[in-house]
């Protein structure tokens, strides 16, 4: 049998083969992470199990992948026995689904699935990713970040280093949005929501060619508020502005705001997290809204999803919710510096 081509000072460019990921020379630099990605996930099931969660899969080609605006998801099609073809897309989440489950009564569930939004790539983005999402029936958003807190620390070591930084899980920050401005800005975000030139003006920024609020705000963020976010510990920012609700309830003490967080750690933004909204007709004026800005941006188009509406007009009650990048949080535990190190194959 011929023995495998390995020399011991293997470079890739030594053969075109050893520059594909499966090749035992690449495959072995990345064995320490996957085998620490392998541990991640039976903890994971550990966790959620312990509490009391059932793990669900839901399909993963749907008619509606999403509503968000900026979404571009990956078409397919299906053909019945005699023919009929129905065009289908790959979810971009599986959080329509799960929601439909717990109106039918499933209570506490978690799915680690895969997920696809295509025209995406970059060191902390695949166009093929694992999301992380659970739903806590009852819970509001301080328990959701508790039970956050709880996982982070039973799944990691109590201190992880990432670029140069050594980031401590016992050293949590609860940071509003309007918070994080007015330290890193100086300036009220929520005087100004809606109104892109207000935020301008007091950001001190000049108002680009066809830029609105909302594409301020994160350019704004992305500059002036990210870096800072989860340096030495994890940042819980929490209560974002009402035009950024998503699927997010308002807060009942102040309706500028939704209940909605995001968790970074170590410059990642690891999570995303909702009080859901339950009430139909606002879900449904929401993703009309969503739907139309994205047409008219030259996005895709497909059908409204009637059965999450439904769903919700059954009721799901109050329930917190969260989706939490997988890979990034094995980035996370291993030091990984790019999201294909900690994959097992990067998608094609």
């Amino acid at each position: 049998m011929a023995q495998p081509r390995t020399p011991p000072d293997w470079h890739p460019d030594w053969h075109a083969d050893w520059h594909a990921d499966w090749h035992p020379g690449r495959l072995a630099a990345r064995l320490p992470h996957l085998r620490r990605r392998a541990l991640l996930t039976a903890a994971t099931r550990a966790f959620f199990t312990a509490r009391g969660y059932a793990e669900v899969e839901t399909p993963y080609a749907v008619r509606t992948p999403g509503e968000d605006v900026h979404l571009a998801a990956f078409a397919t099609e299906r053909i019945a026995p005699d023919g009929a073809r129905e065009r289908l897309f790959l979810h971009t989440s599986p959080e329509f689904a799960m929601k439909k489950l717990l109106a039918g009564g499933a209570g506490r569930i978690f799915q680690l699935a895969r997920v696809w939004r295509n025209r995406e790539g970059s060191a902390l983005h695949a166009a093929e990713f694992t999301l992380l999402e659970w739903y806590h029936p009852g819970a509001g958003l301080d328990a959701l970040m508790e039970e956050t807190e709880a996982y982070l620390r039973a799944v990691l070591p109590p201190v992880v280093a990432r670029a140069g930084r050594e980031i401590d899980l016992a050293r949590c920050e609860r940071l509003t949005v309007a918070e994080a401005f007015a330290r890193h800005l100086g300036l009220d975000v929520l005087a100004s929501a809606g109104d892109a030139p207000a935020l301008a003006a007091a950001a001190g920024v000049c108002l680009r060619p066809g830029e609105g609020w909302e594409d301020l705000f994160f350019r704004l963020m992305l500059a002036h508020i990210e870096p800072h976010l989860g340096r030495d510990g994890p940042t819980f920012l929490t209560h974002w502005p009402a035009p950024l609700a998503a699927l997010a309830a308002r807060d009942p003490a102040d309706p500028r705001v939704a209940l909605r967080f995001e968790l970074y750690a170590g410059g990642l933004e690891l999570a995303n997290a909702f009080v859901e909204l339950a009430d139909p007709a606002e879900q449904r004026a929401r993703f009309e809204a969503d739907r139309a800005r994205r047409l008219a941006l030259g996005g895709q188009g497909w059908p409204l999803d009637e059965a999450l509406l439904a769903a919700l007009e059954h009721g799901i009650g109050e329930v917190a919710g969260i989706a939490l990048g997988f890979d990034r949080l094995a980035m996370l535990a291993t030091g990984a510096s790019r999201i294909e190190e900690v994959l097992w194959l990067a998608p094609p």
